[in-house]
């Protein structure tokens, strides 16, 4: 028999006890801690981002800009930036507009993981509700007052990969001008924009691999662009094609009161425009067309005088078969040096009202192949000269 079986029992207990080495008690040690950090620094990484993205903001030259709140979203690749604001600083004693430059509740910034079974790690935007202002200022030395922000190195700045897909959805532009009378505020509206193959991840051989579709409202009209180019460029390198259809004027009205001083009845416009460019050339047509026409009238003497030369004039110019008025503008030259052929665009004012209606279509003439193919001379041209109307470079600093 055991003398003391109590004690033979606690030895056994601690005998079956693993002893824990210093070395793997380090190691635990290190492991939590790590742990822990990863835990911290993933609650502050939201922090951190935001100072970053206002830090980068606040850099802008002539801008004020400011985000209110990140999302980090680490299983996917990305972050989000809610309430984004660009305001433009005014004047020249520093105050800021009161309406924003630009603004958008939500940019979702990500890697786009399809690219990656392609071999290639680039990023995609995406873009919800934007509003851009162009606000026209209160003196003239304010609108033609170079803009020098470069929004290309805050894009970098922000999105640390390569773009290879961006995407716009219910955007707006506006134009505004408070000081006109009456005030103005135009704008295109529910814009969505589609920009795929930015980076040429397809690796296509195409001239021109990326792609960008375009669709928006204008004023009981709708607007449509596709574009064909080279975003790897550095000069532009593009085929482009657009049209507005089915505008209506009378919507327009206190735009025209302002700059044209005079309202419409009704109208229909269209416009139809196809640009190219390559090597910082371009070349292209604006081809406007207006149909069932009719000024407004009213107002006193001066008023009514000036909507009778304009109604009579949109008479005399108006093919009666077609029951429109429309012209087509020649614009090409050089991006720093563009001109309008002034003869040819009068030119076909008048072939649509007495020779032959333009048709309201994109002409499909127009691609980077043939931007220096030589056109017939109309009759004006011929005797007045080209009459290429070079616009007016701005000088100021």
């Amino acid at each position: 028999m055991l003398d003391h079986p109590e004690e033979i029992i606690v030895e056994k207990k601690v005998a079956s006890k693993k002893i824990i080495s210093p070395r793997k008690k380090k190691l635990r040690f290190i492991l939590i801690s790590f742990l822990m950090l990863l835990i911290v620094f993933r609650i502050f990484l939201p922090f951190i981002v935001l100072h970053y993205v206002n830090k980068k903001l606040s850099a802008i030259k002539e801008y004020y800009g400011h985000v209110e709140d990140i999302d980090i979203a680490l299983f996917r690749g990305a972050y989000v930036i809610n309430n984004m604001k660009l305001v433009k600083i005014g004047n020249y004693q520093g105050t800021k507009d009161t309406i924003p430059f630009f603004k958008s509740p939500v940019i979702d910034l990500s890697v786009q993981w399809k690219a990656i079974f392609k071999g290639s790690l680039v990023g995609e935007i995406y873009v919800e509700d934007p509003v851009l202002n162009f606000v026209k200022g209160k003196h003239k030395n304010e609108d033609t007052r170079a803009d020098t922000a470069d929004f290309r190195k805050l894009i970098k700045d922000l999105m640390p990969l390569t773009v290879n897909h961006f995407e716009i959805s219910n955007g707006q532009i506006h134009y505004i001008d408070q000081f006109s009378s009456p005030k103005v505020d135009i704008a295109l509206k529910d814009l969505s924009i589609v920009a795929v193959n930015l980076s040429n991840v397809n690796d296509s051989n195409k001239i021109l691999p990326a792609h960008a579709k375009v669709t928006g409202k204008a004023y009981d009209g709708n607007f449509k662009m596709d574009v064909d180019f080279d975003a790897l460029q550095t000069n532009p390198t593009f085929d482009m094609s657009a049209e507005i259809t089915h505008m209506n004027l009378v919507l327009l009205n206190s735009f025209l009161k302002a700059y044209g001083n005079f309202e419409v009845k009704k109208g229909d416009f269209n416009i139809y425009t196809e640009f190219a460019g390559k090597e910082g050339g371009f070349g292209g047509y604006v081809k406007p067309i207006i149909k069932d026409f009719e000024v407004k009238k009213g107002g006193n003497f001066k008023d009514e005088l000036w909507e009778i030369i304009i109604g009579s004039s949109a008479a005399l110019l108006k093919n009666n078969h077609a029951k429109q008025i429309a012209t087509k503008v020649d614009i090409l030259g050089r991006f720093d040096d563009p001109t309008i052929n002034l003869w040819r665009a009068i030119s076909f004012v008048l072939r649509n009202a007495f020779v032959r209606a333009l048709k309201p279509e994109i002409d499909n003439t127009i691609n980077i192949n043939k931007l220096n193919d030589a056109k017939d001379k109309t009759f004006l041209e011929k005797l007045f000269g080209s009459g290429k109307h070079k616009k007016s470079k701005d000088k100021s600093k």
